[in-house]
């Protein structure tokens, strides 16, 4: 048996490619769009993808279930758990607590583990070639290296009313007559890493096993003692903020997320007719540059969208396709670096990308204002706001601040000041650049505070300078 784990670092994300070498055969656990790294695992091993899976309909990325299935001709099967309000809305085969997917010698066995979601499904899988007993567990979001899925996205993402209740006590369940009653030797490979808000205390470590978690992790005394309450209290104690833009995964994820097919790659735009789409409002220009670079100067009404680490989350913090169809231009050295950051783009459902630029001459330019930490006495803002998250700003923050994450800014402008400035900040300037470029295009005054809640912090610890006699 191949056993692979696909990891996103952008949105500690991971997915799971299994085969049987005896047959050639292989099934896709929980993929994300852009699917040729699947592609070329099945072709490096010899194998055909014939089955792609998903563990629960997910509220942090797109799915690829659909994209590979339709590329590859693989059968698609979603869980049928959940009851009538979890049930997916697009053709593929239901999977039910019990049902298994044959490859050759492996089994895979889907098991309801509800509580993060209720339709949620854990797949054990069965190497027969070498034993009649599994050996291995997808847990997907229900357990975490360290942690569990959090109960309450339904609540934040899905338009729930304190379903956070019901959810933990289903994770209770799930832990007391799913987990724990498997052997301890079953390594566990769940589909998040650290810095997922998909929990509150996501280990870094790949995988784990049933006895590492059932001694050492948080919840392992609560099972032990039959304390469901204290369970529920720990677990929903301390949850970071949802990023606003999960309502959006969780609808199309249920729906079905549009296939793509084949992307044509981008092609290099003449910055001419960039600025007069720009001025047009028929573009929205991504810088995607660090924020150290945008604030020397940027195209007027950019976002900024910085390459690297967070692409897809930062990209879905600012732009929402539902509602504004207008294509993105997007900054790159070349057309490879373009290509790399819309497959991140695509994981959140942002496919309109018109094309790229390598630079910015000729384009209109605006340079962002900023604010010194030592000018924000006595500043008269309309709002000081703090875009990092709830559990950041209740461990110390600008006095008078208020606390509105990144992720959820540009769902919530009904809770900043129609007019005046606003200074905004988070922890080192990182995701204020992107909130603020925001909310600049949309026509709020703001003015960045110059390193953030750090600089802040640092001029308040500094000793006062005397001077000399």
């Amino acid at each position: 048996m191949l056993i692979e784990r696909i990891y996103d670092e952008d949105l500690a994300q991971a997915s799971y490619f299994i085969g049987c070498q005896s047959k050639g055969e292989a099934i896709v656990v929980d993929p994300r769009r852009d699917i040729a790294v699947y592609e070329n695992l099945a072709a490096a091993n010899g194998m055909k993808i014939v089955a792609v899976t998903e563990t629960h309909i997910h509220a942090d990325f797109l799915s690829g279930t659909r994209e590979l299935a339709a590329v590859t001709g693989a059968t698609a099967y979603v869980s049928g758990e959940g009851g009538a309000d979890w049930q997916y809305g697009f053709e593929a085969e239901r999977l039910n607590d019990g049902d298994t997917i044959t490859l050759g010698n492996i089994t895979v066995k889907a098991v309801h583990t509800p509580g993060h979601t209720p339709e949620h499904l854990s797949f054990l899988v069965t190497d027969g070639a070498f034993a009649e007993a599994p050996g291995y567990l997808l847990s997907g979001d229900f357990v975490f290296s360290g942690d569990l899925g959090r109960p309450d996205l339904l609540d934040e993402a899905a338009g729930g009313v304190d379903t956070r209740f019901e959810g933990a006590k289903q994770l209770f369940a799930s832990l007391r007559d799913k987990f724990l009653t498997l052997p301890d030797h079953v390594q566990v490979h769940p589909g998040h890493g650290a810095g997922s808000a998909c929990g509150k205390a996501l280990g870094a470590i790949p995988s784990s096993t049933v006895g590492y978690e059932r001694l050492y992790a948080w919840w392992g005394p609560y099972l032990a003692a039959n304390d469901e309450q204290g369970f529920i209290d720990e677990l929903l104690d301390g949850q970071p903020d949802a990023h606003a833009y999960f309502a959006r995964m969780k609808h199309e994820n249920r729906e079905g997320p549009a296939v793509m097919g084949e992307r044509k790659p981008l092609t290099e735009l003449d910055t001419a007719a960039v600025a007069k789409d720009l001025a047009a409002n028929k573009a929205i220009f991504v810088d995607t540059r660090p924020n150290g670079q945008v604030h020397e100067g940027t195209v007027t009404g950019a976002v900024n969208i910085p390459a690297g680490k967070s692409t897809a989350s930062f990209g879905a913090w600012v732009v929402d396709p539902e509602k504004d169809k207008t294509p993105l231009v997007l900054l790159a050295a070349d057309q490879a670096a373009a290509m790399e950051m819309w497959d991140h783009l695509v994981r959140v459902g942002i496919d309109k990308v018109a094309g790229y630029v390598t630079g910015l001459e000729g384009l209109p330019i605006s340079v962002p204002k900023l604010i010194q930490p030592e000018e924000l006495d006595g500043f008269d803002a309309a709002m000081v706001l703090d875009v990092r998250n709830k559990t950041e700003h209740a461990a110390g923050h600008i006095p008078g601040s208020y606390q509105l994450s990144g992720g959820r800014v540009m769902w919530h402008l009904d809770e900043l000041p129609a007019e005046g400035t606003i200074v905004s900040y988070c922890q080192s300037g990182v995701r204020n650049s992107v909130a603020a470029s925001a909310l600049r295009r949309a026509g709020y005054d703001v003015l960045e505070l110059d390193g953030s809640y750090a600089a802040w912090t640092a001029r308040q610890q500094a000793p006062e300078t005397v001077p000399a006699s």
